[in-house]
């Protein structure tokens, strides 16, 4: 089954939380704290895998969650980080988040995208000590670790995309130039899955085909097979436009070619512009004789490659497999260099402006992703710890923040998920 579209939800592993410890030894009663860090939450990480054609796991499991760090320890001792969860998918494949945003795209073998950053693990108590407060009982939580919907979409990687009306020959040509072996009958839609296929010539020169579901007036609103086969054209370099010369099934190739184009030009991402060869197929039998000749005047007056061809005799087979070929090379050589496959953070960096909003009359949220990290990591049942962070928030001037925005005593103030009431330390005039 080729399945070429999925959505995941992905939770990466919460950061271990700091340890409270107070270092304890026979003759050193003055030992000071000595809590250790939480290790960092696991990351889920999609890498591209070659030798996957599909996304059919993602259609069965739904639900991917990371390890977590573990807590800090007595003895400075750190936790351990959790492992990484690596997600394989194909060549081609493009990760969206649940607001629609490009999160990253995978077109190189091994090349990794991070999906969902894990948490860092909290400070140990050993971190907040200071000449005034040398023995501070407390320490920070680990930070959860990001959870969203994601959605993979795959688009084939492939040189040349063979596009065309069913049953224009397309499963056929494939079938007989490379290893593929699609599904092929004389009905519409025989076709309900594109189809790879690697095609060698005699010079060892290599190039990859991907047999593209036919397209119908309409395709790229929906109608028919619909759009949802035209996006695995826009990585093809080179379009082989196959049209039935024989008339048989549709009585004009020439309007077939133009109605195509057009579903082309109404998709968009540039599909209309990329080099193209015109395959007039079926060129063996008699009907097709003067719809070729009709064909090849107008295409030559238009100023476009047009090569008959018969996949079942071998009419024309060679010309069209070096034409090709030379297009390929000529794309491949005016890419741009790949770089070298890496890991890639899918979120960019926080802002570092602290913002006030009201929520009402009396409430008000404070929205910062510095701030709110430390307020998840902050452990709220602690006197010490609460005080911790309140001389940070004074200090960031959250407080003057909310006084110039309006905020009064008594108000409500929203932090990440907390609820504060807002009671600003009176100044010393």
């Amino acid at each position: 089954m080729f399945v070429d579209e999925a959505t995941i939800h992905v939770i990466a592993g919460k950061g271990g939380h700091g340890c409270v410890s107070l270092h304890r030894e026979k003759y050193k009663p003055k030992g000071g704290p000595d809590g250790g860090d939480g290790g960092r939450g696991g990351n889920v990480i999609l890498q591209a895998d070659s030798g996957l054609k599909t996304l059919l796991d993602f259609q069965w499991r739904r639900q991917f969650r990371a390890p977590s760090g573990t807590h800090g320890q007595g003895r400075n001792k750190s936790g351990k980080a959790g492992g990484d969860l690596i997600l394989r998918v194909p060549l081609g494949t493009v990760a969206r988040s649940e607001t629609g945003q490009i999160l990253g795209e995978l077109i190189a073998d091994g090349e990794k995208l991070v999906i969902g950053a894990g948490g860092i693990g909290g400070r140990g108590n050993v971190r907040f000590a200071t000449p005034v407060r040398k023995a501070p009982l407390f320490a920070e939580k680990g930070e959860p670790g990001d959870e969203l919907d994601v959605t993979l979409e795959l688009k084939l990687l492939a040189d040349v995309g063979l596009i065309g009306y069913p049953n224009a020959g397309k499963s056929t040509l494939i079938s007989r130039v490379s290893a593929a072996k699609p599904k092929i009958a004389s009905y519409p839609f025989t076709t309900i899955q594109p189809n790879l296929g690697v095609v060698r010539l005699e010079d060892d020169r290599t190039f990859v085909v991907a047999d593209i579901p036919g397209l119908i007036e309409g395709a790229h609103q929906g109608k028919g097979l619909g759009d949802k086969f035209l996006k695995h054209i826009e990585r093809t370099a080179i379009l082989l436009h196959l049209v039935d010369m024989s008339g048989l099934e549709r009585p004009d190739p020439l309007a077939d070619y133009d109605k195509v184009r057009l579903e082309l030009a109404g998709y968009g991402a540039g599909l209309v512009d990329r080099p193209e060869l015109i395959v007039g197929t079926k060129a063996d039998l008699p009907e097709s004789q003067a719809n070729i000749r009709r064909a090849a005047k107008h295409f030559k007056a238009a100023g476009k490659t047009f090569l008959p061809i018969s996949a079942v005799s071998g009419l024309g087979m060679k010309e069209l497999l070096y034409e090709t070929a030379a297009l390929v090379d000529k794309a491949r050589a005016a890419r741009p260099a790949e770089p070298p496959a890496k890991a890639r953070l899918y979120k960019f960096e926080p802002e570092a402006e602290i913002k006030i909003a009201r929520l009402g009359d009396h409430a008000w949220q404070v929205r910062n992703p510095k701030i709110e990290r430390m307020v998840r990591m902050t452990d709220w049942l602690n006197d010490e710890a609460v005080d911790y962070m309140r001389d940070k928030l004074i200090r960031l001037g959250v407080e003057d923040r909310l006084s110039d925005a309006g905020a009064v005593p008594g108000d409500e103030v929203v932090i990440a998920e907390m609820l504060f009431d807002f009671q600003p330390f009176a100044k010393e005039e």
